[in-house]
């Protein structure tokens, strides 16, 4: 079963993510995710959006492997995941998130590598949620949050296990705006259409990549030591 579809129009390419239920990012869904950047980066398209299924982006990392008896395995999907992230908060083209639902845990780390993040309005949560299940937050994903949220919004998402709706979301960082649920993906397509039309691609790598050096040093020196 294929977790993610690939749609390209207006020079934008969409990986939408949909398992079926929640979304969670197993190893199957980064080697998916992986495969949808690398078509992005070989073919002549201008932007990139990831979207979630309706109600969902992501659960978070597949608890079956994390809690499994393979150790291997679910390290492995650790540094998975946070590499893509990396990839992300360093990819060559504009990279907007829809966020259609309830992002949590990696979920919420993935949608804050994106360039620009909309997200669903309604009762949804977005939430780091390790601290309240027993488990310490990865230097890695300290460095991304660290990056894109408030101080505040930083202190109480990492050490509360705070929830955020989307409207806390936004003046709290992890999204740059909402719209109505059925809107979100139409609209990051568009912003991600305007941002493939306006942007020299060349001028906005290396703009991101000076901008991000800080983070991205931090995030992969962190990916080393938490997952040798």
């Amino acid at each position: 079963m294929e977790r993610t579809s690939q749609h390209v129009a207006d020079g934008v390419l969409t990986i939408t993510m949909d398992d079926g239920k929640v979304n969670v990012l197993s190893p199957l869904m980064w080697a998916e995710l992986d495969e949808g950047l690398d078509r992005a980066e070989q073919d002549d398209v201008g932007a990139v959006v990831i979207a979630g299924r309706p109600g969902r982006f992501s659960g978070g990392f597949d608890l079956s492997v994390l809690q499994g008896d393979d150790a291997g395995a679910a390290r492995g999907m650790l540094r998975a995941g946070f590499v893509t992230a990396e990839r992300v908060l360093s990819f060559p083209k504009p990279v907007v998130m829809a966020c259609t639902g309830h992002s949590i845990a990696m979920g919420s780390f993935l949608m804050l590598s994106g360039d620009y993040r909309i997200g669903a309005a309604g009762d949804f949560r977005i939430q780091a949620i390790e601290v309240a299940i027993g488990m310490a937050l990865p230097e890695a994903a300290l460095a991304i949050m660290r990056y894109r949220l408030t101080r505040p919004a930083f202190d109480r998402a990492v050490g509360l296990a705070e929830v955020f709706t989307p409207e806390t979301a936004v003046t709290g960082g992890y999204l740059d705006r909402i719209v109505a649920p059925d809107d979100v993906v139409q609209t990051a397509q568009d912003t991600a259409a305007g941002f493939a039309s306006t942007l020299d691609q060349q001028a906005h790598h290396t703009s991101k990549l000076r901008a991000r050096t800080t983070v991205l040093g931090e995030l992969r020196a962190a990916i080393d030591a938490d997952f040798r």
